[in-house]
C-alpha cells in the first residue's frame, strides 16, 4: 500500500511505501503528530473556554454582591424614611395641638379685653395686601411637607393676629389708666353736686362745675388716673389747685387743697397723692372739690366717680 504526497503540479510527487519499515514509520508519526495536536487544540479551548467563564462568573459574583449591598442601603434607607415620617407625623400633630391652644387663648383674649363685639376677631386672618409675587412657585411637595407648610402659614396668621390683639390691650390698658374713675379721697361724703344750686356763702343761684367731698382736714387726695401736672397753685375762688391732664380730652381739677404734693410737669400714676384735704379759697369748710373737663368742657363727675377701673378693663 503506497501513500503518494504531491506539493504542487511542478514537483515530482513523492511515494510513501506503507509495507515497508519506513513508511509505516513515517505514518504512525504524522498520526501521532496529528493526534497530538488536536489534543493540544482541545486543551487550550478547553483552558480558553474556561478562563472566559471563571472570569464571567467572578463579575456576576461581583454583580451580586453589589445588589445585595444596594438592597441593604435601599432597606436602612427605608427604615429610616418611615422613622422621619413618624417623628415629622409626631411633631406635626404636637404643633397643630399647639395651634389649637394658642387660637383657644387668642379667642380667651378676645373676651377678657372685651374686644368680642365685632372689634376683633382672632380666628379671622388680619386684613393686609401688597404686591403679587412676581415668580410664584408651582413645585409640588409632599403631603406631609403641605401640612407643615400649611401649619407654618397659620402659626405665622396667628402671629399677625396676637399682635394686632396685644397692641388693641395695650391700648385699652393706657386708654384705662387715663379715664377717670372713682373718688378723689378715701373716706369722707359728697356735700355738693353738680350743676345748678344756691351759692353757700351768698345764697344766689349758681353752677357748681363739680362735685364737693367733704374729708378731714389733712386727708389725702388721689389722683383719679394717669396724667400729668398742668397746673399747681392759687387760682381765684379755688385756692390751692391741682389740674391734671390725663390725655383723650379729660383734665381733673382739684380745689380748696390745704397744701399741693405735686409740681407742674409731674408724671403721676392713679391712686398717688397730688395734695391734702383743706378749706382755701372761697369755702365754709374742710372739703376737696372735684371737676372734670372733657373737650375744654366740664361734666357731672358723678359717672367717672360711680365707674371702676374694672369696669374699663
Amino acid at each position: 500500500m503506497n501513500i503518494i504526497i504531491v506539493r504542487n503540479a511542478r514537483s515530482a510527487p513523492r511515494r510513501i511505501d506503507l509495507d515497508g519499515r519506513r513508511g509505516r514509520a513515517i505514518a504512525l508519526a504524522a498520526v501521532s503528530g496529528c493526534a497530538l495536536f488536536c489534543v493540544a487544540l482541545g486543551v487550550a479551548a478547553t483552558m480558553l473556554v474556561n478562563g472566559m467563564q471563571g472570569r464571567s462568573m467572578r463579575e456576576l459574583s461581583d454583580l451580586r454582591a453589589n445588589l445585595l449591598h444596594q438592597r441593604e442601603q435601599l432597606a436602612n434607607l427605608d427604615n429610616d424614611s418611615h422613622r422621619n415620617l413618624d417623628a415629622l407625623a409626631l411633631q406635626l400633630g404636637q404643633l397643630q395641638a399647639q395651634a389649637t391652644r394658642l387660637n383657644a387663648l387668642g379667642d380667651r383674649l378676645t373676651q377678657v379685653g372685651k374686644l368680642d363685639d365685632g372689634e376683633f376677631d382672632f380666628a379671622a386672618a388680619p386684613a393686609m395686601g401688597g404686591p403679587e409675587d412676581p415668580s410664584p412657585s408651582i413645585a409640588t411637595s409632599l403631603p406631609i411637607q403641605n401640612g407643615i407648610d400649611g401649619l407654618r402659614a397659620e402659626f405665622d396668621r396667628q402671629e399677625a393676629q396676637l399682635d394686632v390683639l396685644e397692641n388693641l390691650l395695650r391700648d385699652r390698658k393706657i386708654d384705662n389708666a387715663l379715664l377717670p374713675s372713682g373718688m378723689p379721697v378715701a373716706q369722707g361724703y359728697m356735700s355738693s353736686g353738680f350743676g345748678e344750686r344756691s351759692d353757700p356763702l351768698d345764697g344766689h343761684s349758681g353752677i357748681h362745675l363739680g362735685l364737693d367731698f367733704a374729708a378731714p382736714l389733712g386727708t389725702d387726695i388721689t389722683a383719679v388716673a394717669d396724667g400729668v401736672v398742668t397746673w399747681s397753685g392759687q387760682r381765684p375762688g379755688y385756692g390751692n389747685v391741682v389740674e391734671i391732664d390725663h390725655g383723650n380730652g379729660y383734665m381733673t381739677r382739684y380745689a380748696h387743697n390745704s397744701a399741693n404734693s405735686v409740681d407742674v410737669g409731674t408724671r403721676v400714676h392713679e391712686g398717688q397723692i397730688i395734695g391734702r384735704v383743706g378749706s382755701t379759697g372761697r369755702s365754709t369748710g374742710a372739703h376737696c372739690h372735684f371737676e372734670v373737663w372733657l373737650n375744654g368742657k366740664p361734666v357731672n363727675p358723678m359717672v367717672y366717680v360711680k365707674s371702676t377701673r374694672a369696669s374699663h378693663a
